[in-house]
């Protein structure tokens, strides 16, 4: 993950609008459900809100250090680490 924010912090802004921030922010907004759900399963999730191209690389480090915090296993941590993974690849950063 820190890789993956440090090449959105590192994109030049045609990169960004061209897919990667709207890719991150999906990532941040899938990783932050997954985060609440696991927290808490009983309370609907809340969508993490867009703030802006610029801050994609803050969101998705927020959202899976939130992750990373109720993770309770081997597994999702890999699961985890494949959706960073291709989320990634998807941006081409």
């Amino acid at each position: 993950m820190d890789h993956f924010a440090d090449r959105l912090r590192a994109a030049p802004q045609s990169r960004l609008q061209r897919g990667a921030a709207s890719e991150a922010l999906g990532l941040a907004r899938e990783l932050a459900r997954w985060a609440q759900v696991l927290e808490a399963p009983e309370v609907e999730p809340r969508v993490m809100p867009d703030a802006g191209m610029f801050a994609a690389a803050d969101q998705i480090t927020v959202a899976v250090h939130d992750l990373a915090l109720v993770l309770v296993d081997e597994g999702q941590v890999s699961d985890a680490v494949l959706l960073v993974e291709e989320a990634q690849k998807r941006a081409g950063v």
